[in-house]
């Protein structure tokens, strides 16, 4: 197949929508947190954690949904702690998100080897199946693409309307973006920063845990070490490229996910005259540069990364 080819067909941009579907989540929980004016480094961590939650609790019984509730709460939980260091207590957003990364990750390889000490190779589970929607899914190109996806891939796509919703039409998100700007004028208004920021945090924490719970509920269908492999890193730096707006930040995911899914075939075309680690690095590549294009024009939140305490200006 030409190499121009593989970017015209459907099985192509499905697959790059299905690599795309945890980024969407983390960075879409980046994006709710950060424009409350709080930085979550602890994003990597939460992805492991609600990867090995969700399996968890689906191999225990609770089924498939009751697994996406377990990694939504594990990861509320963890946003919690990041929310109550950062914000009411006012230390340092990195330290502190950098340790909720090194907790969330050894409490979810400890709870694993705890639950399995005998066990060699991971249980599998029978994870979300790709929906094939009657007559919607034989429409040409993009039958294949967007309707045979999986339920997870559909709830993401949920959540970016969800988000822009909130944030552009309701007086919540007008008070999100406020808090992240301005939170001196948030609190003469009469509205707490602190709840404001708590929330926000532990909401995007909640969906950067399903960006984890994908990978083992819908992408594979078990739990194994390092299988989250830098994408709660790559979430972060897509928020910059998507200027904290959800409709971009759909865009940047879905980009990542091409250059992903591009590398994978370009291996099969030529893979023999260049070494394969060109092509596993060529998406990060691809990404750092457009970032550096992108975030020389970005507009961050005033408020970002700077506690804030009531009563002091």
């Amino acid at each position: 197949m030409d190499i121009l080819q593989i970017l015209l067909t459907d099985t192509f941009w499905e697959a790059a929508l299905r690599i795309a579907t945890p980024l969407i989540f983390g960075v879409l929980g980046a994006l709710i947190c950060e424009r409350a004016g709080v930085l979550n480094l602890g994003i990597e961590g939460i992805f492991v954690a609600g990867a090995m939650a969700g399996w968890l609790a689906v191999w225990l019984g609770a089924g498939l949904w009751g697994g996406i509730v377990v990694a939504m709460l594990t990861g509320g939980f963890f946003g919690l702690i990041h929310a109550i260091l950062t914000v009411p207590l006012g230390l340092s957003q990195h330290v502190s998100g950098l340790g909720v990364t090194m907790l969330a990750t050894s409490v979810s390889y400890f709870t694993y080897r705890t639950a399995l000490p005998n066990v060699s190779s991971p249980p599998r589970i029978e994870p979300f199946r790709p929906l094939d929607i009657p007559l919607l899914s034989d429409i040409p190109f993009l039958g294949p693409v967007l309707f045979q996806q999986t339920a997870m891939t559909w709830l993401a796509l949920f959540f970016v309307a969800l988000v822009w919703w909130v944030f552009n039409r309701t007086p919540l998100g007008v008070a999100l973006r406020a808090v992240g700007d301005n939170p001196d004028a948030v609190d003469a208004q009469g509205l707490s920063v602190y709840g404001l920021r708590i929330g926000a945090v532990v909401a995007g924490s909640m969906l950067m845990a399903l960006g984890g719970a994908f990978l083992t509920m819908s992408a594979f269908d078990a739990f194994f070490f390092g299988m989250v492999n830098g994408r709660g890193w790559i979430s972060i730096a897509l928020v910059i490229f998507a200027s904290w707006r959800p409709g971009k930040a759909l865009l940047g995911a879905l980009l990542f996910g091409a250059f992903d899914a591009f590398q994978v075939r370009l291996q099969t075309e030529v893979g023999a005259f260049i070494p394969p680690q060109i092509f596993l690095m060529a998406p990060y590549v691809l990404s750092i540069i457009t970032l550096v294009v992108v975030a020389r024009r970005a507009d961050y939140p005033r408020a970002l990364l700077k506690p804030w305490f009531k009563g002091q200006r």
